[in-house]
């Protein structure tokens, strides 16, 4: 569904992709791993055109990002963003139903209204949460909230990025059971970024190591604790001694 080739993107002399290579088939759940400042959001931001590469080649079910009608692509993608990226301004099915109410995929109020309180139920929240606005919740509840909108649309693709930032452990947990469970029922691709290794083991099939601008690991989610690199194995095990250099 998604694969990118000798993909390098630099902003002036930071070169921050030097040459990524990596896939992900449809409906499979593609984990991108890494370091702050590795490059993991400047790949999801080529990917959807927001970013141009310098060099390479991306296609999302075989179409060249670039040749895109850019409406009907991005009409495919999801987004779940690291801080919720809620509107305080818009009630909270108001913010669920955002591209609903908009653009291609316009739909009446009452429609969009309906379908938005159906999936904030779909992430467990009730419906007497829809009128109310982002900051009456907590976080994680405005996690959740994230989450319904990022799947109103029925996307194809769905991005998640680093979905359990500033969550309890027990919250992240739930996050990632509903991401896992939702990608699986929707048959959606999906990406996610994060350094949450809990989340990598309940969402992944695949995982890919970003390191200095490029994939360092890739494969199968059960091959990651055996894979034998020293950079993937530091950095799953959390160690401070290894090949990647720790600030200190």
């Amino acid at each position: 569904m998604i694969e990118l080739q000798n993909v390098h993107k630099s902003f002036g002399s930071n070169h921050v992709l030097r040459g990524v290579d990596v896939s992900v088939n449809k409906g499979k759940s593609l984990v991108i791993i890494g370091g702050s400042g590795t490059g993991k959001s400047v790949t999801i931001k080529c990917i959807l055109g927001l970013v141009k590469p310098d060099q390479g080649t991306i296609f999302v079910d075989g179409q060249d990002v670039n040749s895109a009608e850019r409406d009907a692509f991005l009409a495919r993608f999801g987004m779940l963003f690291q801080g919720g990226a809620l509107f305080d301004s818009l009630t909270i099915w108001q913010n669920v139903a955002f591209r609903l109410l908009r653009g291609r995929l316009k739909k009446p109020q009452d429609e969009a209204r309906a379908i938005a309180i159906e999936k904030l139920r779909r992430v467990g929240l009730k419906a007497d949460v829809a009128d109310k606005f982002p900051a009456e919740l907590s976080g994680g509840m405005q996690k959740r909230v994230g989450l319904a909108r990022a799947i109103a649309a029925e996307p194809e693709i769905i991005f998640f990025d680093e979905p359990t930032t500033g969550l309890d452990p027990i919250m992240s947990g739930v996050i990632n059971d509903l991401i896992r469970e939702i990608v699986v029922e929707m048959g959606a691709t999906a990406i996610t970024i994060t350094h949450d290794m809990s989340s990598v083991r309940a969402i992944a099939d695949q995982v890919a190591m970003l390191h200095e601008g490029k994939i360092r690991w890739s494969g199968s989610i059960k091959d990651m604790d055996q894979s034998g690199d020293p950079f993937l194995s530091q950095f799953i095990n959390g160690r401070a001694d290894g090949p990647i250099e720790a600030v200190r």
